[in-house]
């Protein structure tokens, strides 16, 4: 019975990559499972292999917990599929995505085609593991900076002002803290208004010395 070594290598981090062997009989259910226990990630999860050419272009499907949509149109199911009905090329390609709705995407290739001729191994296993994991999508959120949370208020701060407080006019001077309120009409003496009325009292005046004269 043949065993293939299949690399697979995430797309975003080429630098990242496994080394798996499994039976030529086991089916894609049992990549599936081998390669999210090299990396850590829960297996529960929707996902899906391509059939792939040499420049990752996705043909036919291969599916784990497929939509209702891709079970009515037929899709091929991981667990009823044999990794030997979809090997056509020695160096045979697939794109495989994990987690349709936090996906990581990766490309797998068989390397090589070995004859089990060691009885009592058990298959799937990881030969070879480079990197480590990137950690799941959307596993945290990140809070917000501290940093960035004070640049709205760094103009206070330039003030000597605390932005958590009220503002503080304890330690201005009676002028200066008189400068800093918003002035009214009433607080403002009106020169004009005064100037005017001075000039008709005065005029009043006049005309009564006018008609006392008379």
């Amino acid at each position: 019975m043949a065993v293939y070594r299949f690399k697979v290598v995430f797309e975003d981090y080429d630098d990242i990559f496994r080394e798996i062997e499994i039976q030529s009989k086991q089916t894609f259910e049992d990549l599936h499972r081998a390669i999210q226990q090299s990396t850590g990630y829960n297996p529960e999860a929707s996902s899906s292999f391509y059939v792939s050419n040499d420049y990752w272009i996705k043909g036919e499907e291969i599916a784990f917990m497929p939509s209702a949509k891709k079970i009515d149109r037929g899709v091929a199911l991981m667990e009823k599929s044999k990794l030997s009905n979809f090997i056509d090329d020695p160096h045979q390609k697939f794109y495989y995505t994990y987690n349709f709705d936090r996906p990581y995407d990766f490309h797998i290739e068989l390397i090589k085609i070995l004859l089990d001729d060691v009885t009592g191994k058990v298959y799937p296993q990881i030969v070879r593991s480079v990197g480590d994991a990137p950690k799941p999508l959307g596993t945290t959120i990140p809070a917000p900076s501290a940093a960035i949370a004070d640049e709205d208020f760094d103009f206070l701060h330039e003030e000597g002002l605390n932005p958590e407080d009220g503002a503080d006019f304890s330690e201005l001077g009676e002028e200066e803290a008189e400068e800093d309120l918003i002035p009214t009409v009433a607080d403002e003496p009106d020169d004009e208004f005064d100037d005017e009325f001075a000039d008709n009292e005065h005029l009043e005046d006049e005309d009564l010395s006018a008609k006392d004269d008379y």
